[in-house]
């Protein structure tokens, strides 16, 4: 059966049309207009959302949990709370990520992340995964973050091939430091099983960081932290990210992680074709304040601030309110940012052909937002409940 959608304005995002129609057919979109020159499709279910906005459904390529839990606990009721939770703030598909733990712990994670990613159903009420973000081990000791240490390996393609075999082949992101021994091999070896290597967690020089890239890097995990610090002589890892237009890169807009500021510096640097919004949520996501798990790592979480030994330990953000603080702090209009979270995303992956966009042909992952960018319905697969 086909369903045909209407509202106020539709974002592809490059591209506004005012008074929509978008036509769906079980989960693709097969067409996408204005009103006045698309046919609407005889005996379509009709849903017309008045004075809002469509748009396609959010994309987070870095998230550790909500409502409570976390991707790497051994239990599907885990899995659907945090899925449940990110539909309702927009999000439609989502790359589970671990976080550095005991090599077996790792396998294990990886083994159910893997099996809950093949052969999966689509369900009208969670976001979907689309693999599987390895966040560690293949990290700097000196900017490990909260990752511990004892955990901690050096890059091998021995053991990336013991996770990769672990989760079925689901792996789609690698964070990994490119000062590190044999990470070109590693990057190397995992981009060509299309896997993303993306620079992180790293201590690295700016020749190191084009070393990477040339192996195959092509992103930056959540800039700024857990990074060498930007010097006038010494521009490091940031340097090269910031000012290299073959890297993409993604930031946790909270406020807290960056200044508003550093954020305004971030988008001028990489446009708006290569920024990523990403939140870097842990389990204590719409939760209230208490303690709280980042894969064995325990948190302490007050307002907006998740706090390990003293340092940050990911956020309790959700996309949606990513979206308004760029928003905010960059004046960036919403058609811009929403690029942030749904083609950017899409191009990282190398999944721009089906998500992130209105388009037919796509997937019909669609979002429903206020003017101002709240979300209102999320539409994942093309299922309205």
């Amino acid at each position: 059966m086909k369903t045909a959608l209407t509202a106020a304005r539709l974002y592809t995002p490059t591209h506004a049309i005012d008074s929509p129609l978008v036509v769906l057919e079980d989960d693709r979109i097969v067409a996408v207009g204005p009103r006045s020159s698309t046919a609407l499709p005889s005996r379509a279910r009709q849903f017309d959302f008045p004075g809002m906005i469509l748009a396609p459904g959010f994309i987070d390529i870095h998230i550790h949990g909500g409502a409570g839990h976390d991707v790497m606990e051994r239990d599907d009721r885990a899995i659907a709370a945090i899925e449940r939770h990110m539909l309702q703030h927009g999000v439609t598909s989502y790359l589970p990520t671990t976080v550095t733990a005991p090599l077996k712990r790792t396998l294990t994670a990886l083994q159910h992340l893997g099996r809950q990613i093949s052969n999966r159903p689509s369900y009208p009420e969670r976001s979907c995964p689309l693999g599987i973000h390895l966040e560690g081990p293949f990290i700097s000791h000196t900017r490990r973050g909260v990752h511990p240490t004892e955990h901690l390996v050096e890059p091998s393609v021995d053991i990336f091939d013991r996770f990769w075999q672990a989760s079925e082949g689901a792996i789609r992101m690698m964070t990994i430091a490119p000062e590190l021994s044999a990470a070109q091999e590693v990057i190397g070896y995992a981009s060509g099983l299309g896997v993303r290597a993306s620079v992180g967690h790293s201590d690295a020089t700016y020749d190191e960081t084009f070393a990477a890239m040339a192996a195959g890097a092509s992103h930056a995990t959540h800039v700024f932290n857990a990074m060498r610090p930007l010097n006038h002589r010494d521009p490091g890892i940031l340097g090269a990210v910031l000012t290299e237009d073959r890297i993409s890169a993604d930031i946790i807009a909270d406020g807290l992680h960056l200044a508003p500021s550093i954020v305004k510096l971030f988008l001028a640097a990489k446009g708006p074709d290569r920024a990523v919004l990403i939140t870097d949520a842990i389990s204590a996501t719409g939760m209230p304040d208490g303690k709280y798990l980042l894969g064995d790592i325990e948190v302490e979480v007050k307002g907006a601030r998740c706090d390990s030994k003293g340092k940050l330990a990911g956020s309790v953000l959700t996309l949606d309110r990513a979206v308004g603080n760029v928003m905010t702090f960059a004046e960036w209009s919403l058609q811009q940012t929403l690029r942030l979270v749904t083609l950017n995303p899409a191009h990282v992956l190398g999944i721009s052909d089906q998500r992130g966009m209105i388009a037919a042909g796509h997937i019909a992952d669609l979002v429903v937002l206020t003017p101002e960018g709240k979300v209102v319905k999320t539409i994942p697969a093309g299922q309205i409940t």
